[in-house]
């Protein structure tokens, strides 16, 4: 049977792995490009056998990148979520952890200039128009994927990856407080609805009976809270701006506790229906944000100061994530920013059936 070979690099970024494209390699119609996708991952299959996804939502994400289309940027980077065991295909949310391979993927496939020791890329985050802007270490000889930053949830360091974010508030749902409050309630349940950069609802986990630091299996094997976390969900989505939210994979449902390792908060994530086995850095952003609004789920849980420059450490089944935040002379959100890693782990051809396209 005839296959199609199409460019690809599988890239790490953060604690996630894409097939990064360039958007001219793939089909320009919306619905054959899915179909290229779904073929390339080995969706709809729980183990996606027949593709190079890792059968788990973490590594089945694609990121399309083409030069910008708009002066203020260097490249377009379109996020695309394969489901796993479904056909589907979810350009609703950003993605920042696949964000921070952009920068390098530009680099190694010519779309920005190298600098050494430092190429700063901007990047305009298609899926929800907002910029960031990516510090990558850079030689003579190209990107310096090696280095002394570290993460929790990969194993070994790396060059550290700055990304700063202009402007997410509100990105997906129009507002950080997208229901125009900080406090709602569902089912008996109170939860605050934000979107700093990543649509999420937070709900204190002892308002549903959890303890808060579950392990992801525990969560994942708990019927009953994932099914009254998916009530919640598909109620609050349209408040949120969202609309009909059942066949797509935001809002995340994040249930928060008191931090036990010296954090700002503890938290587990929902990416929308099994436990993140992190957390993402969007979710990230918005979790640490919410720690600082009077009245929000996390008042009375979350420790954070009063200062200006605060470092909001997040943590999750796989460690912590911290959360550079500005507080502005008004006391609102000024500005954030936060630290990754990437790194190239293949190059080369990705090979589907021709029939699938």
């Amino acid at each position: 049977m005839a296959q199609r070979r199409i460019p690809c690099l599988w890239m790490r970024g953060g604690t996630s792995k894409a097939a990064c494209f360039l958007a001219s390699d793939l089909p320009t119609s919306p619905e054959q490009r899915d179909a290229v996708l779904l073929a390339v991952m080995g969706s709809p299959d729980p183990r996606q056998i027949d593709g190079i996804g890792g059968a788990d939502p973490l590594t089945s994400k694609v990121a399309i990148i083409q030069p910008s289309t708009r002066p203020d940027a260097d490249v377009d980077y379109l996020f695309a979520q394969v489901n796993v065991d479904r056909a589907v295909v979810d350009y609703g949310q950003n993605c920042g952890n696949i964000l921070a391979a952009v920068g390098p993927f530009a680099i190694e496939r010519g779309l920005v200039a190298r600098v050494a020791p430092m190429t700063q890329v901007r990047v305009h985050m298609v899926n929800t128009g907002q910029i960031a802007i990516a510090d990558v270490p850079c030689s003579a000889e190209g990107v310096e994927y090696g280095g002394e930053a570290r993460i929790d949830g990969v194993p070994d360091t790396a060059s550290p990856i700055i990304l700063h974010f202009l402007d997410i508030a509100g990105a997906t749902c129009g507002a950080l407080l997208p229901t125009g409050n900080v406090v709602d309630r569902f089912e008996g349940i109170d939860v605050t609805c934000i979107d700093n950069g990543m649509p999420v609802i937070l709900l204190r986990a002892s308002d549903l009976g959890r303890s808060g630091y579950e392990t992801r299996e525990q969560l994942d094997a708990d019927v009953a809270l994932k099914q009254r976390l998916e009530s919640i969900r598909l109620q609050a989505g349209p408040r949120m701006n969202l609309g009909d939210v059942s066949q797509r994979s935001v809002p995340k449902m994040t249930l928060i506790a008191e931090p036990r390792d010296g954090g700002a908060i503890s938290c587990r994530t929902f990416i929308p229906h099994r436990c993140h086995a992190s957390i993402g850095v969007f979710g990230a952003v918005s979790v640490a944000t919410a720690c600082l609004l009077p009245g929000s789920v996390a008042q009375g849980l979350a420790k954070v100061t009063d200062a200006h420059e605060l470092m909001v450490s997040v943590e999750h089944p796989g460690g912590e994530f911290s959360v550079a935040l500005q507080r502005g002379d008004d006391g609102g959100l000024a500005g954030c920013g936060l630290l990754r890693t990437a790194r190239l782990l293949f190059a080369g051809d990705v090979f589907i059936p021709a029939t699938r396209e």
